[in-house]
């Protein structure tokens, strides 16, 4: 597809809008393949409660646990059954440029109406190499630059960002540097969501982001949508920081696919190397939603604390 057509598919700024992006969680079925109707209802409760775009096999949805044929096909998958209701961002990062080309080439092939675009990591670059390998994917279509540290051991500077920024296909940021780094961008008209969900409130009404690329979405869209939509909480937003500490207290989605389990949300299904949280951070959940509300929750059953053994861990699985 060429970068005309992708423009002409796709209205930057109808990404540029998007307030609440949930980073959707892939359920598993008991042999590691995906559970598609699992995953059918999941984002179908996000869109329920109006959530306005999928973000789908980033690293929340575990696309690194995917090979690229399997992450375009859940690309295709979720556009084809989504695609009318939500804006569908589809991640193609890789420490490799030739791959993230690639991937970027097939998933606006199937549909999707931008890319999410983390920095090479493991091997890392230069900043003059950051600003080459992102130039590859910019001429494509509309780009979203993902930034987090803490999984890259590299961060992507302003003044990278700032170069960046001249292309057209630069949708915006997913900055996960923290507030102060957020409010320097939109202060210069760059677009940004914070990819922390802690850091959410305050990121969109006091340090000018559209919104929040959000992991807790998953659990409590309501709330999140709340949060997002209906101005300045901060009675809300202290009500749901212990969810986001207790989301955060291992690397997503470790603590997130636990959840969606003892909710009944999802079949406790998890692919190695993620295993869930101990059964004493399990009771925890469980007594988080009790306060909470159920209510707020994802999901029909009730919540319960599963066993050890009610876990299936899967270390080798076949792709589709």
């Amino acid at each position: 597809m060429t970068s005309s057509a992708v423009k002409n598919r796709t209205s930057i700024e109808d990404i540029k809008s998007l307030r609440l992006i949930t980073a959707v969680k892939t359920p598993y079925l008991p042999n590691g393949q995906f559970d598609l109707d699992a995953y059918d209802n999941l984002v179908n409760m996000q869109i329920a409660h109006g959530i306005e775009g999928i973000l789908v096999a980033g690293s929340t949805g575990e696309g690194q646990l995917m090979t690229w044929d399997d992450q375009i096909m859940l690309i295709a998958h979720t556009v084809n059954c989504f695609g009318d209701k939500v804006k569908i961002i589809g991640n193609a990062g890789s420490n490799c440029t030739s791959e993230a080309i690639k991937a970027t080439e097939r998933g606006f092939a199937v549909g999707m109406n931008a890319a999410l675009h983390i920095n090479p990591y493991y091997g890392k670059t230069s900043l003059d190499g950051l600003v080459a390998h992102y130039n590859s994917v910019l001429s494509i279509g509309p780009i979203i630059i993902y930034n987090i540290p803490t999984r890259t051991n590299q961060d992507i500077p302003p003044s990278v960002v700032r170069i960046l920024a001249q292309s057209p296909n630069l949708v915006g940021v997913k900055e996960c540097v923290g507030n102060d780094r957020i409010k320097e961008y939109t202060s210069e008209g760059i677009v940004v969501w914070t990819g922390i969900d802690k850091m959410s409130h305050d990121a969109r009404w006091c340090c000018g982001a559209v919104g929040v690329q959000s992991v807790a979405a998953n659990l409590v869209p309501g709330l999140m949508r709340e949060l997002m939509f209906e101005g300045k909480n901060v009675a809300l937003n202290s009500k749901v920081i212990p969810l986001f500490d207790w989301l955060s207290q291992e690397p997503s989605p470790i603590a997130l696919n636990t959840a969606l389990a003892q909710l009944g949300v999802i079949k406790p299904v998890f692919r190695l190397p993620h295993v869930p949280l101990p059964v004493d951070k399990r009771i925890e959940f469980v007594n988080l939603v009790e306060q909470m509300g159920r209510e707020h929750f994802v999901g029909e059953k009730d919540v319960q604390v599963l066993d050890d053994d009610d876990f299936i861990i899967v270390g080798r699985y076949y792709t589709y």
